[in-house]
């Protein structure tokens, strides 16, 4: 045994290096075989937790469960036809807001773990302060779409999958420009599931504007603020606690 760490006055390893060396030690009493079968069945467990915990937070129930959700945007939300229509197809929170393929969903809600912050905060926790944000919460969706052409609208709408003779003509007529021109969904339907903001119109030229100038920096041509980084967010929850 090293005498060194025996003194009284000797320097403990830290937390970190203590775990290392439990976990990189060899086992003198389990064997291999043990090892082995016991890490695959906690993969195992630990795989279909994640992925479960993904599920429970993808659900509209969860989406609204805080009542910023609730009272502002879920409520406009049920008096568009994205709610209640004559197909009887309803597209829920997830099915707008988050990617179906795994790896842009779990880079979601990752991103999506910064409303815990503003939730927290209070940032939109009456009507009038949502108000006050929602244009540059209905940019940021924008934003996003755009960037990946209107990812989850295609989902269910698909310009390969509609005929145009069934549509009324000024809808034809409209989606046959779009394509045309290569635009995407967002350009032409801003404001289908929530109410738009004041000065909409201006406000996504804005949004368009960015995406027609490569290398400018995105929330600076928006006019909007940048957001703060993950660490800032933290250092300001953690100092609000304190108050």
């Amino acid at each position: 045994m090293n005498e060194q760490n025996d003194r009284p006055d000797a320097k403990q390893p830290g937390f970190f290096k203590r775990l290392w060396q439990t976990v990189s030690r060899p086992s003198s009493v389990y064997s291999l075989g043990s090892l082995l079968v016991v890490g695959g069945v906690g993969g195992v467990l630990f795989w279909g937790a994640f992925n479960w915990g993904l599920e429970v937070t993808n659900t509209e129930k969860f989406c609204i469960g805080c009542h910023e959700m609730y009272e502002n945007v879920y409520l406009e939300y049920k008096d568009t036809i994205h709610y209640n229509n004559h197909s009887g197809v309803r597209a829920t929170c997830p099915d707008c807001h988050v990617p179906k393929e795994w790896v842009f969903k779990v880079r979601r809600k990752i991103v999506a773990s910064a409303e815990l912050y503003h939730h927290f905060r209070g940032t939109v926790s009456t009507p009038e302060k949502f108000e006050q944000e929602r244009q540059r919460l209905a940019m940021r969706v924008w934003r996003a779409m755009k960037n990946t052409d209107s990812r989850e609208c295609r989902n269910c709408h698909n310009f390969e999958y509609m005929d145009f003779t069934f549509q009324e003509e000024r809808s034809g007529v409209a989606h046959q420009q779009a394509i045309d021109e290569n635009k995407t969904c967002i350009d032409c339907h801003q404001g289908v599931a929530h109410r738009l903001p004041a000065d909409a119109e201006a406000a996504y030229e804005r949004v368009a504007a960015e995406f027609d100038e490569p290398g400018k920096d995105a929330n600076a041509a928006a006019g909007a603020p940048t957001e703060p980084s993950a660490a800032d967010r933290l250092a300001g929850f953690v100092a609000g606690l304190k108050q």
